[in-house]
Formats: C-alpha cells, sequence, structure tokens
C-alpha cells in the first residue's frame, strides 16, 4: 500500500520493510560481535518496539541473551506529552549484567533518557541503546545512543510498531504523515 488512512489523517510509505530488514541484520551482527560474552539482557520498550525487538532477538546468535519487556508512554496523538511514566514490569535481576534497551524510535531523548536513568539504577555492568530510528532535529536531551538504525526528519509516522491513537502498529512497512494545506489539524 503506498498510502494508508488512520483516523483523520493520511500517510504514504517512507521506508520500506526491505530497507527496515536490510538495517536490523547489520545492527544484529554489530551487536553479536560487540556482546560476545557479556550475558545481555535486551529489554524491549513496549509498545513500539515489539517488531524492531522480536526482529533484532531472532537474529541475535548469543546463548546466553535474555529478552524482557517493559512498558512506559510519553506519547499522546502525534506529539510528546513530556511526561514519562514509570518503566512497569522491570523484574529482572540486573546487577552487573549488559542491559540492551531496544527502542523503537527516539526523537526528544526524554524518555530514553528517563528509562537509562531507571535501568542505571538497578546497577548494571553497562546499559547499551538500540533504535530503529532516530530524530536528531527533535532532540531535546543529549543521549548516547550505542546502535542506531535510520536517520528521519521529524515527520510523524506510523507502522512497524508504531502507532497513531492505537491503530498502525501492525504495519510491516513506516509511513509519514502526508500534510495538505487545506486541512488545518496537520
Amino acid at each position: 500500500m503506498a498510502r494508508v488512512r488512520i483516523h483523520d489523517k493520511e500517510f504514504e510509505t517512507f521506508i520500506p520493510y526491505e530497507k527496515i530488514r536490510s538495517v536490523v541484520e547489520k545492527m544484529a551482527e554489530q551487536m553479536n560481535e560487540e556482546l560476545k560474552g557479556k550475558n545481555p539482557l535486551f529489554l524491549c520498550i513496549l509498545n513500539g518496539s515489539f517488531m524492531f525487538a522480536a526482529e533484532i532477538f531472532k537474529r541475535i546468535e548469543l546463548l546466553d541473551a535474555e529478552i524482557s519487556f517493559v512498558k512506559l508512554a510519553s506519547y499522546s496523538g502525534t506529539s510528546t506529552t513530556g511526561e514519562i511514566k514509570e518503566l512497569i514490569g522491570l523484574n529482572e535481576n540486573m546487577e552487573g549484567r549488559t542491559v540492551v534497551i531496544l527502542e523503537d524510535i527516539v526523537d526528544t531523548g526524554i524518555t530514553i533518557s528517563n528509562t537509562i536513568e531507571q535501568i542505571k539504577s538497578k546497577n548494571p555492568a553497562e546499559v547499551k541503546v538500540a533504535t530503529l530510528l532516530l530524530k536528531p532535529d527533535a532532540l531535546q536531551k543529549a543521549v548516547d545512543l550505542d546502535y542506531v538504525g535510520i536517520k528521519i526528519p521529524n515527520d510523524f509516522i506510523v507502522g512497524y510498531g508504531l502507532d497513531y491513537n492505537g491503530l498502525g502498529r501492525n504495519l510491516i512497512d513506516i509511513y509519514k504523515v502526508v500534510f495538505y494545506a487545506e486541512n488545518s489539524t496537520y
């Protein structure tokens, strides 16, 4: 599908799945090399990262790797609320382990920065961050990112786990919103 309509907005294909898969494969190769012998715990940030986490984790060749899932939210509609909710489901012992946060997108940096601080309070050996998407122009807080898939402009996107008010996560490609001058709601 070249275009999709979700709620009151129209989106067009921005990043096809073939490119996503290729980028994820390269990220996984790098992780397999850098994380050898570290007993890593991959931490998927729900809901948006579930597709990215599955795609990465099935390519991780380390037999001692584990994955867990936590939930938080800072978005409402098409913009960040700036409010970070506490991580829910953070039950694993992280002390002395390498923790790799799997995030779908880093835009303002506020959410990932807060997440890193919460994880560091559990005394891991190190915290690494892998994000499929990065919006450099939207960053408000400096963050160290270890694995970055694709840098994108500050457009609103859906698909491949990302949603617009709950819909669009199931799209295999990533779509960006189409702006119309005559429609002031965009």
